[in-house]
């Protein structure tokens, strides 16, 4: 519902938080929905120009396999409480209201029809903002402006919260939808161990059992992976550990004021993802639909840029760990391990004629030094214990973003 108004000031908050934003009197969107829609024009009131009428979940999956992408997480329910899937615990859901379809079924039908290689995973917000039965910001819905209460739109009340909905609702899409990751937000009250054991012996008990894993949001200790936000860590962390932003400046639902030159460039996501690769973590890039279900062209447009320096670079990306000995060197620098096969260079800024390396790399006389999308063997040398490689100018415009040079272990 959050991609119809769309709206928070650029770089500064969350456009998917505006129903909370609205509660706020200081906050510029509950100056800017009176403006706009109206002191009575309720949240809700969003909802049934929430259509999706455009929505091509073939096109999205074939969009995020030209990323280079190895996986997708869906907003299956965000703290709106609006879930995109045929719930059976409330009717405040997209198939029975808005776009009246099963947006998450669409979607991994296509996924597993069309790019079958891509995991499949599922993003669900464990509190819900004002649900009336454990409102999480502490009052049902109510009008920002007069204080009014408003209704819960398709909710019934009356339910515990945890143990007639949101374990329900987890379940639903275990069994339902079978996603390879659950990445669970906020935390909060919760019947965690029992649904993700559920989730666990579900993959595992099976013909053909299958990997699954969940990130550290689900209430309990128990998780797979941690999730910086917006940030990153600053050296190796050996826990393995994701990263989460938006091509947006700050926000992760599509912000309708955010002008095209506002997002990440290529060059900024091909450093990002190498950064965070490099310190043994993933990069869950955000993109932001609008609410008929298209993908901003800009965004469309750096995914597929990214995908295109992957296809010459992805050997250093994917199914790589990290380098014991250091996670960079400098501003420029970093550095990734394909074990007992090839040791990759990283760097951030187009070298010059000659590139320094002071650093103990494992080289040794007969490997060979490549530079990925140059392809011929390399010139190099270890001087006073520093790996020095000699890059023509072929090599040097060959590259761009992030030029990587790889040594090719003999033995």
């Amino acid at each position: 519902m959050y991609s119809v108004p769309a709206w928070s000031p650029v770089g500064k908050q969350y456009a998917e938080w505006y129903w909370n934003h609205m509660q706020d009197p200081a906050n510029a969107v509950y100056d800017y929905h009176r403006r706009t829609y109206g002191e009575n024009f309720a949240y809700d009131d969003f909802i049934p120009l929430f259509r999706a009428e455009k929505f091509d979940p073939r096109a999205w999956v074939e969009l995020f396999r030209d990323a280079g992408a190895q996986y997708h997480v869906l907003t299956s329910k965000h703290h709106e409480g609006f879930a995109l899937w045929d719930t059976k615990a409330s009717d405040r859901n997209a198939v029975k209201m808005g776009p009246k379809r099963d947006l998450v079924k669409e979607l991994f039908e296509a996924s597993r029809r069309y790019t079958p290689e891509l995991h499949r995973g599922l993003y669900f917000s464990m509190p819900e903002w004002f649900n009336p039965d454990q409102p999480w910001m502490g009052h049902a819905p109510r009008n920002p402006y007069t204080l009014d209460p408003v209704p819960y739109t398709g909710y019934s009340a009356g339910k515990d919260f945890v143990k007639d909905y949101q374990a329900p609702q987890m379940l639903e899409l275990i069994h339902g939808y079978d996603p390879e990751l659950i990445w669970c937000d906020i935390g909060g009250a919760n019947d965690s161990v029992h649904v993700l054991a559920e989730y666990f012996n579900h993959a595992k008990n099976r013909p053909r059992p299958i990997d699954v894993t969940v990130n550290n949001r689900s209430g309990i200790s128990f998780h797979d992976f941690t999730t910086p936000e917006y940030t990153t860590y600053d050296n190796t962390v050996i826990a393995k550990w994701e990263s989460s932003r938006g091509l947006d400046p700050f926000s992760y639902g599509y912000n309708q004021a955010t002008p095209d030159g506002s997002y990440m460039t290529t060059e900024e996501v091909v450093h990002s993802l190498v950064d965070i690769v490099s310190k043994n973590g993933n990069f869950l890039l955000d993109i932001g639909p609008r609410a008929d279900g298209t993908i901003p062209e800009i965004m469309q447009t750096r995914l597929r840029e990214t995908g295109q320096w992957l296809r010459t670079n992805g050997e250093a990306v994917y199914d790589t760990t990290y380098w014991s000995k250091t996670a960079e060197l400098g501003e420029d620098l970093r550095f990734t391990v394909r074990p007992n096969r090839a040791f990759y260079i990283h760097s951030l800024a187009q070298p010059g004629s000659r590139l320094t390396i002071e650093a103990p790399v494992p080289i040794r006389s007969g490997d060979t030094v490549t530079m990925l999308g140059h392809g011929r063997p390399l010139s190099w040398t270890v001087r006073n214990g520093a790996l020095v490689i000699d890059v023509p100018a072929a090599a040097r415009k060959a590259g761009q973003h992030v030029w990587v040079f790889k040594v090719k272990w003999s033995s």
